[in-house]
């Protein structure tokens, strides 16, 4: 647990301060403070590489003081010229006492259902795109290099296109890394823990600054954490972390722009400008997301007064401005990687649209029930959409979101995969994306549904004495009946949703990390790390792309010919290696790129089951070569000496 306290501290603790200092309070400085934080870290990391210093716990901790005495000058400032209103009362002390139970257990439930699809922190995710993130983290931690292109280079070295990587997510992960002295591993693993209780902080912070009641805020804290799509299956296929992170933070898009909007300020401009620019730095689709579930707020905006829309625009022009000033290392990375020569293939449509619809509706994707509680909740959410009052906009949210899932899942026309560029094509992506609004319309009619209770139950209960008392007493008395319904909704919705589904999105999670088809096996676990204790700084290990080994860098700090299961453009040297590394006493290619690599070992997992090669064609048949030496074995992987 070390790990996962770590991490909460580097993720809350500079965003916490720099909210302070530009007067967050409240819900909006707890929802917000994530947000700045990878803001801060994500525009620390490159530009301190730009100028040739070292991303640190140092340099982070030194760079929040910076920004924290921005914000504090610029809210002086803006104090000074006009004080800003005292934001009017919403809940008293018990509604603010019930949100918070409700986002602690909500928290909770997310936490322990992530827990048991995990088995145990320090869990090795299995998927495809951890191998990056992890060996990413090691990189960060091991060099200092927090560049946009330094995490990708790890696996695309020398003559290798450079790829472009958003690293907010890595760069404090690595200083989580660092400062508790863990394992890769376990950093991941902690940062993946925390995620549902994000997802839950940022829309209860959403309903709080559009003024929802507290039995809303409550509501969604709970269904947050229910629905599989929401960041479960993000985890299970991947996982997709820096993706998962960012659906977690992207409904705060809306609450920093409503913020500015109405009231056009410089502080509030400066929250606004971070909370862009973070989306920007968790990941490039992060942004467009954000974009995409806030827009609506801006059309009810418009639709109330259409005289807004040439205010509005104007005063976000000049935070569009500095945006691109200060983020262009991440914008024109983008737009690089966007016009490289990295294919762009996109997914295969995943079935018809009606069936995308209905998944849409049902809260299930490929799971073999649906989640039939939280579509009971949608429905009453609709039945009940004209209460939603500032929060009607959530509805056109759900319908942009939901239409592009539906595009994507079922099409794979040009247009289609234009525009869904961004996420790669990816239907998950888009699923896990129109989640988020459902959540808010299911915790909606939630709310509207105790409302609609407590409309037809009496304020008052009837009181009488039965005796004759010497004092006058009132014949009627307040009624607690409005809480004491909100939680026979809420606790009723727990119960039938069987604890809000823990266990079915504990078992989808668990397919990703304990799944019957081990990519890396607990051996080849075992092998990485002992050859760390094996190598010398600076040496090298060969090793196949495919049977798990890629994890070495991440797990001992050795790096290896390949470091990513990835075969896009690779190296020339891995690619000849790849073909021929068994060919190293005649081949004079192959020793002078071992010497360049300075390739010193050989790491083997267990071989893909037949009919396939066990491994690479340079690596078969590797027992018995007169130029290396068994240094060590187990059941699942080998490691040999280079002694040629």
């Amino acid at each position: 647990m070390l790990s996962v306290c770590v991490a909460v501290a580097v993720i809350a603790v500079p965003g916490l301060l720099t909210g302070l200092a530009a007067g967050l309070r409240g819900w909006t400085l707890a929802g917000l403070a994530p947000l700045l934080s990878y803001a801060i870290g994500g525009l620390t990391g490159p530009w301190t590489a730009a100028i040739g210093w070292s991303f640190t716990p140092l340099t982070y901790a030194l760079s929040t003081l910076v920004f924290a005495a921005i914000a504090y000058g610029v809210r002086k400032l803006t104090v000074r010229r006009r004080p800003p209103e005292p934001e009017p009362g919403l809940w008293d002390r018990r509604g603010h006492l019930a949100v918070v139970t409700c986002w602690l257990f909500g928290a909770a439930v997310g936490f322990y259902a992530t827990l048991r699809g995990l088995g145990h922190i320090g869990a090795l995710p299995q998927g495809f795109d951890a191998v990056y993130h992890g060996n990413a983290v090691r990189y960060i931690a091991d060099t200092g290099d927090g560049s946009l292109f330094g995490t990708g280079s790890v696996n695309w070295y020398g003559d290798a296109l450079p790829v472009f990587y958003p690293n907010a997510y890595h760069l404090l992960a690595s200083v989580t890394y660092r400062l508790s002295g863990t394992s890769i591993p376990e950093t991941l693993d902690a940062n993946t823990l925390l995620l549902p209780g994000l997802l839950a902080l940022s829309l209860v912070t959403l309903v709080r600054a559009f003024r929802g009641r507290a039995v809303l805020a409550g509501a969604v804290a709970l269904t947050a954490v229910a629905p599989v799509m929401g960041v479960y299956e993000s985890m299970d296929r991947g996982p997709l972390l820096p993706f998962a992170l960012g659906v977690t933070l992207t409904p705060l898009a809306a609450v920093a722009l409503r913020r500015y909007l109405d009231r056009v300020a410089p502080d509030t401009g400066f929250v606004l400008l971070l909370a862009a620019v973070g989306l920007l730095c968790v990941h490039s689709s992060t942004l467009f997301g954000g974009i995409l579930f806030a827009g609506p707020m801006l059309v009810q905006r418009w639709l109330s007064s259409w005289r807004r829309i040439g205010r509005d625009l104007l005063a976000l022009l000049p935070i569009a401005v500095v945006a691109l000033f200060v983020a262009w290392l991440q914008l024109f990375g983008a737009l690089g990687l966007a016009t490289s020569n990295v294919p762009y293939y996109g997914w295969p449509s995943e079935w018809r649209a009606s069936a995308a619809l209905g998944a849409l509706l049902s809260f299930q994707h490929f799971e073999a029930h649906p989640q039939i509680w939280l579509s009971v909740a949608l429905f009453l959410g609709i039945v009940f959409f004209a209460r939603a009052g500032a929060l009607r906009w959530i509805g056109l949210t759900a319908a942009v979101t939901g239409l592009a899932y539906i595009a994507v899942a079922s099409s794979n026309a040009p247009l289609v995969m234009a525009l869904s560029r961004p996420w790669w094509d990816d239907p998950y992506r888009f699923f896990s994306m129109a989640a988020i609004p459902l959540c808010v319309l299911a915790a909606h009619g939630l709310a509207s549904a105790q409302a609609w209770l407590c409309e037809r139950l009496p304020s008052r209960v009837p009181f009488r004495v039965p005796f004759r008392v010497p004092f006058r007493v009132p014949s009627r008395v307040p009624s607690r009946v409005p809480a004491a319904v909100a939680v026979v909704v809420l606790l009723g919705f727990v119960v039938l949703s069987n604890g809000l589904y823990f266990r079915s999105n504990g078992a989808r999670v668990y397919t990703g990390y304990q799944g019957a088809q081990l990519r890396v096996t607990p051996g080849e676990e075992a092998a990485m790390v002992e050859l760390g204790r094996l190598a010398a700084p600076g040496e090298w290990a060969m090793n196949d792309r495919f049977d798990g080994t890629a994890w070495t860098y991440a797990l001992s700090g050795v790096r290896t010919v390949a470091a990513h299961y990835d075969e896009t453009l690779p190296p020339s040297d891995a690619r000849l290696l790849a073909e021929r590394f068994r060919d190293y006493e005649t081949d004079p290619a192959v020793r002078a790129a071992v010497r360049r690599l300075n390739v010193r070992w050989v790491i083997l997992g267990t071989p893909v089951p037949p009919p396939a090669e066990p491994y690479q064609p340079g690596l078969v048949g590797l027992a018995g070569k007169p130029f290396l030496k068994e240094a060590w074995r187990n059941s699942d992987a080998v490691i040999y000496r280079l002694i040629a």
